[in-house]
């Protein structure tokens, strides 16, 4: 690549993907002399852009956090996801919807025509849900430190608080972040109990990335939601319900989301959801939206406090539909 500016936007492309690159495949990348990549590195390092350097066998370079924010370099589809992500805020992130709001006003103002034109398309055409999260909301620094830890596969160590409250401190190998319902999880190999783990973010305190990169690890299960779906159904005294579905197990499977619980085979036109959920009304609701919205005929078998939301539920449905004031849940 002969032209140095454009050599430069697309060695800083690279960089904002925040992984680690050998200098020999950067170099390789970008048509070039490892002695002109260095140069154009200290290029974007007087404009300043952090770029970490490190020596050896495995040296390379690497963009870091800076003082200040330098300008982004977004293509198309990457302006248009940003601004799409930031009108519907993360939930369960604390403070973190006035900030997307401020940040989405910025890159409007920046962005060409043909590109606000597509945004305000898809702004039209969405409806925003905004649901009351009950939790604990997850630190938005928090979060950040943990998933560039993913990214760059990078040894994370951080304090956790127990389910007993007992605070210890992990040292894991990040592999995903999972958003389910109101709740983050971190899915990780702690290196302490030598298996894999699940973490709840919202109970992670000072996480800090050492450096020590790792190879990935084999999960064992389809992906992160899966897997953090398996170990929350193992979890004991959580809400529980059964859930007879008068289906195939493959036609339930296309209307009952995987985080709801296991399905089970009961015959050839039959299957069980052992559903889960953080509480029992929250379970209710879930049962209910699968009811309503399949078109297929589900029994649920118990437990009785279940069985008893499910009731509270359709009385305020109910009560809505003539008028009348809900009672609280």
């Amino acid at each position: 690549m002969s032209d140095p500016t454009a050599r430069i936007l697309r060695l800083l492309s690279l960089l904002q993907t925040y992984r680690h690159w050998g200098g020999s495949e950067l170099a390789e990348r970008l048509d070039v002399s490892p002695r002109t990549l260095r140069r154009d590195v200290e290029r974007l390092r007087e404009l300043g852009y952090p770029v970490d350097t490190t020596r050896g066998t495995q040296g390379g370079y690497r963009l870091a956090a800076g003082a200040k924010l330098p300008p982004l370099l977004l293509d198309d589809e990457e302006a248009v996801a940003i601004a799409v992500g930031l009108r519907t805020a993360a939930g369960g992130v604390a403070g973190i919807e006035e900030a997307s709001l401020r940040a989405l006003a910025k890159l409007q103002q920046v962005l060409p025509p043909r590109l606000r034109a597509r945004l305000n398309a898809v702004q039209d055409a969405t409806v925003p849900t905004v649901f009351a999260s009950r939790g604990p909301a997850v630190d938005a620094d928090v979060l950040v430190a943990i998933a560039q830890a993913c990214r760059g596969s990078e040894q994370l160590r951080f304090a956790y608080t127990g389910h007993d409250g007992t605070e210890t401190s992990r040292l894991v190998e990040p592999y995903r972040l999972v958003s389910r319902g109101r709740r983050w999880y971190l899915v990780a190999w702690c290196l302490q109990r030598a298996d894999w783990r699940t973490f709840r973010v919202d109970r992670v305190q000072r996480p800090f990335a050492n450096g020590v990169r790792f190879p990935p690890r084999e999960l064992p299960a389809e992906d992160a939601a899966a897997y953090v779906a398996q170990a929350l159904r193992a979890v004991p005294n959580r809400p529980r319900a059964v859930v007879r579905i008068a289906a195939p197990v493959e036609q339930a499977r296309a209307a009952v989301w995987p985080g709801m619980g296991e399905l089970v085979p009961d015959g050839p036109d039959n299957c069980v959801l052992h559903a889960t959920g953080d509480s029992v009304d929250w379970l209710a609701v879930g049962i209910s939206m699968v009811a309503a919205t399949s078109g297929l005929r589900l029994t649920v078998d118990g437990p009785a406090e279940v069985l008893e939301a499910l009731r509270r539920l359709g009385d305020n449905a109910a009560a809505l539909a003539d008028g009348r004031a809900a009672a609280p849940v």
